[in-house]
């Protein structure tokens, strides 16, 4: 398990490299590394979740969980920079090339944590929370980030979640309802679903 990007410290050499790419039509420059998710590029899921996101009608800061090397969380505040993010990720190497490549791209509104999501403090509200989940770190975990969005989240807040119907969709929309969100699907595409869920009460 120490290798895998889910853990805290990747028990693998670091081989760093940058890539350059297009999302909504805007250049993006990131440093990636091994030990971490989507190691070898941008992976489709988050770049669907990136196109799919629509800002939420209720005021407030936005927080991305598993945020990798930034993809997300870095993308989203450039486009929405008059929002405040928070960026968390468990695995240190992931959050220090976040908090490099927000650097890089000039994402000055992001607040980038090397923390697990269980261990977050419950005193803070937000808008929406966005998240690819770490599905090979196994369903416990994965409803334990639904859980503790559905706690950060204020009423109207939303969260965003990308997951193929193969790795669980289902299970995930199951769940979400289950939480007390009103769930809609907001994009489909090539296996992957994008799930709005809408803090109601």
């Amino acid at each position: 398990m120490s290798d895998h990007y889910y853990s805290h410290n990747p028990n693998i050499d670091s081989k760093r490299r940058e890539i350059r790419i297009s999302l909504r039509g805007k250049p993006f420059s990131f440093m990636l590394d091994r030990g971490v998710f989507a190691s070898a590029g941008l992976d489709f899921g988050t770049q669907v979740l990136i196109e799919s996101f629509a800002e939420p009608a209720v005021d407030g800061p936005i927080l991305d969980i598993g945020c990798g090397w930034g993809a997300i969380g870095i993308s989203l505040a450039v486009f929405y920079p008059e929002r405040d993010w928070v960026m968390l990720d468990v695995n240190q190497r992931s959050a220090d090339l976040a908090r490099e490549n927000a650097v890089k791209n000039r994402a000055d509104n992001c607040e980038i944590l090397c923390q697990d999501i269980r261990d977050f403090p419950a005193n803070r509200t937000f808008a929406a929370v966005v998240t690819n989940p770490p599905v090979r770190a196994g369903k416990d975990t994965v409803f334990a980030i639904y859980e503790k969005a559905y706690e950060l989240l204020g009423r109207g807040g939303e969260l965003w979640v990308v997951i193929q119907k193969k790795q669980g969709a289902p299970s995930t929309e199951n769940k979400l309802k289950e939480l007390g969100f009103s769930v809609t699907l907001a994009a489909k595409k090539k296996g992957y679903q994008i799930f709005r869920a809408t803090r109601i009460d």
